[in-house]
């Protein structure tokens, strides 16, 4: 079997500009810089737009994302399983506070069944995720400025994401260099529920 392409693009900020070119060079990936303060939203339209003229599945990263050890060979496993889907291969703690409920309702209910990911009607997160290749012209042509970037990529698509139970990045819980829509200020603990 020929493992279909995938390609990574890096989507990152000016001010953390030298991790951005670190984790872009380590995974060969495109490199999307925000150069002035355009904010997450236009960058992730930005990486949605190279992601739609590209002739492969592709992985959208933001700077700050951690990936676990042997990061690509997890992806193609993911997107082998689920070429149809959205996956978000990040579910964090803290953010947003109103899923946390549900979500840690669902690992457990996954653990008795023996399940290894769960199905939201969101994307939460925007740390790391690939939208399958039919979607991203609709996901363009959807796309709602006014939104956080996870929300706009996740609205604009309109249908199931699939996490995996453990995440395959976990996130560097930085400063936010955002200023979000919502402008509450970003206090909780943003890390993974579990890493794979």
């Amino acid at each position: 079997m020929v493992e279909a392409q995938i390609k990574f693009v890096v989507v990152g900020h000016h001010s953390r500009r030298h991790q951005a070119e670190q984790m872009a060079w380590s995974m060969r990936a495109h490199l999307l810089i925000d150069e002035d303060q355009h904010g997450a939203n236009w960058n992730h339209r930005r990486a949605i737009e190279w992601a739609s003229e590209q002739s492969c599945r592709v992985v959208v990263v933001e700077d700050d994302a951690l990936p676990v050890s042997g990061f690509t060979d997890k992806v193609a496993y993911w997107l082998a399983r689920f070429p149809d889907d959205l996956l978000s291969f990040y579910l964090g703690t803290g953010r947003p506070p109103q899923y946390q409920k549900e979500i840690a309702g669902m690992l457990v209910e996954a653990d008795r069944v023996n399940g290894d990911h769960l199905i939201l009607s969101k994307l939460i997160h925007g740390v790391c995720y690939s939208p399958p290749v039919h979607a991203l012209k609709k996901i363009v042509s959807r796309w709602n400025q006014t939104l956080a970037a996870d929300y706009a990529v996740g609205d604009a698509y309109g249908g199931r994401v699939i996490y995996p139970c453990y995440s395959l990045v976990d996130h560097a819980d930085l400063p936010t260099v955002e200023r979000h829509p919502d402008n509450e200020p970003r206090a909780e603990r943003r890390r993974a529920w579990r890493l794979a």
